[in-house]
């Protein structure tokens, strides 16, 4: 096995907890394949180890740390997801959906692995992971012995980055065009075919329960709804109208799926651009009680940033001025490149510049089944706020 040897200024850093090494904190950059299996090593004379990693000569991210000296095989997988799935069975001892696999977080970094019921989406982030893919696969199934189907949802930036191609495909079984599942009360016609990223948005979870006691009785308008989520909370909770808007015409069509699925009757769905909307909103002087803003993360990488910051404060700053005095702004942002008090500071600025008083009611994150490994902020990416308008 080839040892791959790390600066000193990266000690610090990765004895923390850290699990990647860039290519500038190398000694040098050998000329291996792409995911293959190093030891990584901060001092070849000592060999102060950190274990095996999976190393990409093309990635910025050269080095991912496994936090093991032991083999890469099923074995290697079965014990690891089987004890990320012990830590969601606690916390979600009566749900079969969830994000099974949180990558890093798990201490497998580059694997994400979403569950509904007997079907899992699988997407793969680094060329480590995707080198061993049949492991993961037969693991899987060893774990979950009534697995029905297994898809590839590898449609993701991140392995652009890696010098991934981009796919979906079936892996296992057969994917239905339907997977019906339940979260917190309400009935969900999933869809794993042609759907952005795993399927369903399960970080949002809590956040979504959590609007509850602020809609009933409230105008309700949840933008960037995908396939429903906050628009049928706020309607099971009572609201008096809830308007989903969203510019996929699959994202709707679920979504109208599910609320009849629901039986519910004060909600509709609309095919529209956002901000197109807004605009027409302001043309007929129409206001709302609750706005939700649950966009897709702007900020794709650092350079994106300046421009990502300007589109958040954009589509606040026509919230506000679409609520009502007295009506509850809900905002969040997923772009992990961008910190909670940048996201913070785009909307309460924008509020002050139209002369609007804001008071924060709460702040939210990621769902437990996406935890947070503490010494890494890169696993650290929702941001979720409730602000009222005074």
């Amino acid at each position: 096995m080839e040892t791959i040897q790390i600066k000193s200024n990266a000690f610090k850093r990765l004895s923390t907890g850290h699990l990647w090494v860039y290519s500038n904190e190398l000694t040098e950059i050998p000329k291996l394949k792409p995911g293959t299996i190093v030891k990584a090593v901060i001092n070849k004379s000592n060999q102060k180890s950190f274990g095996l990693a999976f190393y990409n000569p093309h990635s910025l991210i050269s080095l991912r740390l496994l936090s093991t000296e032991k083999e890469i095989n099923a074995d290697f997988f079965i014990e690891r997801i089987k004890k990320a799935n012990s830590m969601r069975r606690e916390i979600y001892p009566n749900c079969n959906m969830y994000r099974l696999v949180f990558g890093e977080s798990d201490l497998l970094p580059g694997l994400i692995i979403d569950r509904y019921g007997d079907y899992f989406a699988l997407q793969i982030h680094s060329a480590g992971m995707e080198n061993l893919i049949n492991q993961i696969i037969d693991a899987l199934i060893q774990i979950f012995p009534k697995t029905k189907g297994i898809i590839r949802k590898d449609n993701s930036h991140f392995r652009i980055i890696e010098g991934l191609q981009l796919i979906e495909e079936v892996v296992f079984g057969e994917i239905p065009e339907n997977i019906f599942c339940e979260e917190l009360g309400i009935k969900l016609s999933i869809s794993l075919l042609g759907q952005q990223k795993t399927g369903y948005f399960l970080d949002q979870r809590e956040n979504r329960f959590s609007i509850r006691n602020i809609v009933k009785n409230k105008t309700v308008l949840d933008c960037y709804t995908n396939q429903g989520g906050f628009a049928l909370n706020a309607s099971i909770a009572g609201a008096k109208e809830v308007i989903g808007l969203d510019s996929s015409s699959t994202a709707i069509e679920k979504a109208k799926q599910n609320a009849m699925l629901n039986q519910l009757q004060n909600i509709d769905f609309i095919e529209y651009d956002v901000e197109e909307y807004f605009e027409k909103l302001f043309e007929e002087n129409r206001k709302f009680d609750v706005i939700i803003l649950d966009p897709p993360a702007f900020a794709k990488n650092k350079k994106s940033i300046y421009s990502a910051l300007s589109k958040y404060s954009k589509i606040n700053r026509m919230a506000l001025k679409l609520l009502e005095i007295g009506g509850y702004l809900i905002t969040s942002s997923c772009s992990y490149h961008i910190k909670e008090s940048e996201f913070y500071n785009a909307v309460t600025n924008e509020a002050v510049k139209q002369g609007y008083r804001l008071t924060l009611i709460q702040r939210g994150n990621q769902a437990p089944d996406h935890p947070i490994l503490t010494c890494m902020d890169e696993t650290n990416y929702l941001k979720f706020f409730i602000f009222k308008l005074l």
